[in-house]
């Protein structure tokens, strides 16, 4: 595995694998309503709106912005969701991962890493 970004983890301390999905719009989760199963959905910013309709089926969520007190961090960790906020990782680096499998683990109490799975 290697190591891809950090950030703050948020919710379960369960470690999470699955494909990343890049969110950006609605259009984005409509696209992902009937198999949003076994995905981590990466956000720009904390998007418990847009992605609330499949929040409970996805494995993972992972925001580039926010804190432990966001709305996204909440619900996650109501959801028993693993959750990264905060997530140190650039457009272009999200964009190159984008349909990727990778891995949310949960580090020194609060901090959440992410990983590519090779």
């Amino acid at each position: 595995m290697k190591k891809i970004a950090e950030g703050l983890s948020c919710s379960s301390k369960i470690e999470a694998v699955g494909e990343l999905k890049f969110v950006e719009s609605v259009d984005d989760v409509i696209k992902l309503f009937d198999n949003a199963n076994g995905k981590i959905c990466i956000v720009e910013d904390s998007g418990t709106t847009t992605l609330g309709p499949i929040l409970s089926d996805l494995s993972g969520v992972l925001c580039t912005t926010g804190s432990e007190g966001s709305h996204l961090a909440i619900v996650s960790r109501e959801f028993e969701i693993p959750c990264i906020m905060a997530l140190n990782i650039k457009k272009e680096d999200i964009l190159a991962l984008n349909g990727k499998k990778v891995k949310i683990v949960t580090e020194d109490n609060n901090k959440g890493v992410l990983y590519l799975v090779e």
